[in-house]
């Protein structure tokens, strides 16, 4: 199963919080996740980049909004998920030499640390947990 980005058709609407219509995955774990929720019975509720959560980057220090990847309620309590690659989530071992692929993953992880710090801080004003998901829970 290789899919890159598009549209997802809920094929049970009810279950899904936020517009039926506009549900897109960016990834093929997004995708994965998103059939996981659907076919799972104990989830009674999601959501893709329904909630909006503003954060200071600290790349230019400005507020920009942040759009987790899911929200699911399961057997009533409610949790924040985003879908990343595992090297995504660590921060990226120090190099002698700076190349533009390491700055990148460096600048990667310093605005998803700042994103999942607001999302965290979030979660437990609202009562929700926040959860990383990575290729190693997806099993892919």
């Amino acid at each position: 199963m290789r899919f890159k980005q598009g549209k997802y058709k809920p094929r049970n609407p009810k279950k899904y919080k936020g517009d039926p219509t506009n549900v897109v995955y960016r990834s093929s774990w997004e995708y994965k996740f998103m059939l996981w929720c659907e076919q799972t019975s104990s989830v009674q509720e999601w959501g893709s980049e329904e909630i909006k959560i503003p954060y200071i980057s600290p790349v230019d220090g400005k507020k920009h909004t942040y759009y987790p990847d899911f929200y699911v309620k399961i057997k009533g309590k409610k949790y924040m998920v985003e879908v990343k690659p595992l090297k995504q989530t660590k921060e990226p071992k120090t190099q002698k030499k700076i190349t533009k692929r390491y700055f990148n993953e460096v600048v990667t992880y310093a605005v998803n640390k700042a994103k999942w710090k607001a999302a965290t801080e979030v979660c437990q004003d609202n009562g929700y947990e926040f959860m990383i998901i990575t290729e190693k829970e997806l099993k892919v």
